[in-house]
């Protein structure tokens, strides 16, 4: 069966043209920014830099970068105006914010031209992953401020689905035995608790239309994304998205998420070595809009610095035909802490969580946090995970499986944890009984309580 795509001739272009197209918008995004963005004009005049000497991508290595603290200060009640718009008035659409998650929101304003953008890059993820007219999609996402659920409910017209708008993952099981969707979109965690809810109704994965699963909004280990395929008898593809415009998504190849080049440019850069990295190197995710030559934008980004950590994985053509590169699964930096000099992420945790031996006896849900001991340069990792039934849970097992698994992936502490340094303790709970389960929104799942982090 041939490979399907959205927009055949862009996402098949050959390297060399695909990246003479990206120069092309680079130069055209770079003016655009100098004559329509109140806080560009500044940037390039304070920076010293000048817009036209930027003529292609990589031209954009030299420039500094731009992080979410400073929109938040370019925007009320710090400034009188929002110093990040770029269009007129009359031209915005709609307009938007980020969950604040990380603090005061940040305000974002769309054009109907950016939002068809936004939502060309969905419906290439969307057929990417097998999805087609015949499709009926559940989506678990938010319609208020963010901007994922609405794009996705855009690219889904587009491409002639129909969308299930349910907002949440808490809905009536009776929306997948009436109207037999044959997907949902939603993070690992609620599709796994939408999971354990219906299962326990008695209902069993050949009973409904479920076909694929589209995982999003948080990042996640392999051995979750495993785990839920299983559950569910369908799998699972992997998408990252961002009110910011990233929005990357994996094919059926299921071998790193492609970045539409032509739409959003992406380094990757090291701020501890304070430069950019070669494909192959970890470092955060950089984007730049870029817009089609004579487009508008309400609000563009040069160099924006996601905080999100991935790294490239090839540039190569993919097996499905695309040859827009691909990256690994960006993980948040906000939910990474350092011991001893090993960087500590909460997928980290999760992938220990979700070794197989585990999941005989526990829902999956867990919590991580990090303390000092009571002996100097002691560190105290306490990870809290969640039993189906207390009673029967082989607490041997789930300990040595759970600790193993995590000092194998971080040799770096193995040392420490044979010296006394560390001390890994392995809390467990009945269903409910997590710290998390009282937060409203995100739940953290890795916090680091020491004093002196």
């Amino acid at each position: 069966m041939p490979a399907a795509y959205f927009s055949p001739e862009i996402e098949t272009m050959e390297r060399s043209d695909l990246d003479a197209l990206i120069d092309e918008r680079v130069r055209y995004t770079v003016h655009y920014a100098a004559e329509h963005s109140p806080f560009y004009r500044h940037w390039f005049r304070q920076n010293r830099i000048d817009p036209t000497a930027i003529r292609v991508h990589e031209d954009l290595l030299e420039l500094p970068l731009i992080s979410g603290k400073a929109i938040r200060e370019h925007q009320p009640p710090v400034t009188p105006q929002f110093e990040f718009l770029s269009a007129e008035w009359s031209d915005i659409f709609s307009i938007q914010e980020t969950s604040g998650t990380s603090g005061t929101p940040k305000g974002f304003f769309l054009t109907w031209d950016d939002w068809k953008r936004y939502a060309e890059k969905y419906c290439r993820s969307f057929v990417s992953q097998g999805f087609t007219k015949k499709d009926r999609i559940v989506v678990c996402a938010s319609y208020g401020m963010n901007v994922g659920a609405n794009t996705m409910t855009i690219a889904a017209q587009k491409l002639g689905m129909g969308i299930i708008p349910v907002g949440k993952c808490s809905f009536d099981s009776r929306i997948l035995r009436n109207y037999r969707p044959t997907s949902i979109v939603g993070s690992v965690f609620k599709l796994l608790r939408l999971w354990r809810r219906i299962s326990a109704e008695g209902i069993k994965p050949g009973e409904l239309s479920i076909d694929k699963l589209v995982a999003g909004g948080e990042s996640f280990a392999d051995e979750s994304r495993k785990y839920l395929a299983d559950q569910w008898e369908c799998p699972v593809y992997n998408t990252y998205g961002s009110t910011e415009g990233t929005m990357c998504g994996e094919c059926t190849e299921l071998n790193g998420l492609h970045v539409p080049e032509d739409l959003v440019h992406l380094d990757v850069y090291d701020p501890r070595m304070q430069g950019f990295v070669k494909d192959g190197e970890c470092g955060r995710g950089v984007l730049t809009t870029l817009l089609p030559v004579g487009g508008k934008s309400g609000m563009l980004l040069l160099n924006y610095d996601t905080e999100d950590t991935t790294l490239v994985l090839s540039r190569e053509r993919c097996g499905c035909g695309r040859t827009h590169m691909r990256i690994f699964n960006p993980q948040r930096e906000a939910e990474t802490a350092w011991i001893s000099g090993t960087a500590l992420n909460r997928v980290d945790i999760e992938t220990a969580v979700f070794q197989p031996e585990n999941m005989e006896y526990l829902s999956g849900e867990y919590e991580a946090f990090i303390h000092d001991g009571e002996a100097p340069g002691e560190v105290i990792l306490r990870i809290s995970v969640e039993c189906l039934d207390l009673g029967r849970c082989d607490r041997r097992v789930v300990q040595d499986t759970l600790i193993g698994r995590f000092l194998k992936s971080k040799p770096g502490l193995a040392g420490h944890y044979s010296d006394g340094d560390l001390k890994i303790i392995v809390n467990m709970t009945r269903p409910g009984g997590l710290e998390l389960h009282t937060q409203k929104g995100r739940p953290k799942r890795l916090v680091d309580r020491r004093e002196h982090a």
